[in-house]
């Protein structure tokens, strides 16, 4: 079970590493830093290169945090909320959640993924399994059933806020539109 934990936990932060790097240094067929300000801003996360900055450092901090097994929940929370973010910015904007139909499907699961590392831990093969060795007062570090419950409701509740801002954002390029039509 170790292994299978670790290489979930290695297979994540890989895939969060290329996602920030797609983001903000357009490798692996990404778009970079300013073309994708401008298609954030396009979504409407705007201004887009805040949102950009904001994300690809929320992916790489979780893929140092996963990866390594150190503070992973606070790892497993980054993740999910940045991921839930993803799919509800293009499940919104697709109006619909399967991705090939352009919605969240894939950034979902992946949140799904985090908050599981969340609920079971990091392994033995993690910092935080060699702290909790060495100190057991941080046994807080040990993920369990309420660690995992509250990675996926803060999750949920931080992600609010920027579907909040999508909406918005939609609400009024619809006003726009309507009001550019009747003119």
């Amino acid at each position: 079970m170790n292994v299978g934990i670790l290489l979930l936990r290695l297979a994540l932060a890989v895939i969060l590493v290329a996602h920030s790097s797609q983001k903000t240094l357009g490798w692996f067929h990404g778009l970079g830093i300013e073309k994708q300000s401008a298609w954030f801003a396009n979504l409407g996360l705007k201004p887009g290169r805040p949102f950009v900055t904001v994300a690809a450092t929320a992916e790489v901090l979780a893929a140092i945090s996963i990866a390594t097994g150190f503070l992973t929940p606070l790892g497993a929370l980054l993740a999910a909320g940045t991921m839930i973010v993803a799919g509800m910015t293009m499940h919104l904007n697709a109006g619909r959640i399967w991705n090939a139909a352009g919605g969240g499907e894939y950034p979902y699961m992946l949140a799904v993924i985090a908050i599981v590392i969340a609920f079971v831990g990091p392994g033995r093969f993690s910092l935080d399994q060699l702290i909790v060795r060495a100190v057991p007062s941080f046994s807080h570090l040990d993920s369990g059933a309420l660690v995992g419950v509250i990675v996926a409701v803060v999750a949920v509740l931080g992600a609010i806020p920027f579907a909040m801002v999508i909406v918005r954002s939609k609400r009024a390029a619809t006003v726009a539109g309507d009001a550019d039509a009747q003119s």
